[in-house]
């Protein structure tokens, strides 16, 4: 079916696409039963590009709808040629109505979202109420007689939010989405500038280079206190990670009772543990100074 309709596009003059449109016939009721079954039998093209080409004026009556999105007329027809033969492909003659009405929401369809991914590069919202709201939002403002206000009155805001079942929030940030359409951060700043927005922007992110440094800090720091506490015995090695290392560190009381000794003798190690392990990690570090310095 798609070389039946390769030529049923408006690209160039769209005033003399409208015009040959015209020239198609509205089929009967008898003859689109027919057609259609001839299609969906025996995927007959000629039949299927009668049918496309006598609902042709209907695309371009629903396109017209939505002028006011910022997009060329001719594209939005296309769009709604696609969806046009989509319908086409799915539509059951059986069921006993027109194409017309079957065809009806698939061509909004195709439109809105083209208009959807065209609108923005970000999503403007993936659920059925958002949609809803970006498609009527114009037309409320319109009969409000805010088609080119800014900011709604919070009335207004409120009314729409009512009559289209979303919050208000998503009313005031739809509506200024529509207002202030995407711009390109390959932007100049000035028309006699060679700088670009892209050029303002601040990462916030941790510096590459500063991350591997610091990581590699913390590795040498964690190999230096492991070869440290290589140094002691069992027992220092034990008390000295219970009071020193741990977020919650172990009583005097718990490690004597573990220990069979008194409080006193338990600190009086922890102190010596701690001295050992700073004169170890002194002479590591000074090793290691004196190998970079050969």
């Amino acid at each position: 079916m798609a070389s039946a309709v390769i030529n049923l596009t408006p690209e160039g003059n769209l005033t003399k696409y409208l015009q040959e449109i015209k020239k198609y016939p509205i089929l009967s009721q008898e003859e689109e039963l027919r057609l259609s079954q001839q299609w969906r039998d025996k995927k007959d093209n000629a039949a299927a590009h009668k049918l496309v080409t006598s609902h042709l004026r209907l695309v371009a009556k629903i396109a017209m709808g939505y002028k006011g999105y910022g997009l060329p007329l001719s594209e939005l027809i296309s769009e709604g040629n696609v969806g046009m033969m989509q319908a086409i492909r799915r539509f059951d003659p059986d069921r006993g109505f027109r194409l017309a009405t079957y065809a009806m929401w698939w061509i909004r369809a195709s439109i809105q979202e083209y208009i959807l991914h065209s609108w923005s590069l970000v999503k403007m919202g993936t659920t059925a109420a958002q949609k809803k709201l970006f498609f009527n939002l114009r037309r409320l403002k319109g009969q409000m007689q805010a088609i080119d206000d800014g900011d709604l009155l919070p009335e207004q805001v409120n009314k729409i939010a009512t009559t289209l079942n979303v919050t208000a929030q998503d009313v005031v940030q739809m509506n200024r989405r529509l207002g202030s359409p995407d711009h390109s951060l390959n932007a100049p700043l000035r028309s006699d500038s060679e700088g670009e927005w892209q050029d303002w922007l601040i990462d916030d992110h941790e510096n590459q280079e500063e991350s591997f440094a610091d990581q590699e800090e913390f590795s040498g720091r964690k190999a230096l206190l492991a070869t440290a506490l290589s140094t002691l015995n069992d027992r220092e090695r034990h008390i000295l990670i219970e009071r020193r290392l741990k977020e919650e560190p172990s009583t005097l009381e718990a490690l004597s009772q573990k220990y069979n000794i008194s409080r006193e003798r338990v600190r009086q190690i922890e102190v010596r543990a701690f001295e050992k392990l700073q004169n170890a990690m002194k002479n590591d570090v000074k090793k290691h100074r004196e190998t970079l310095q050969k």
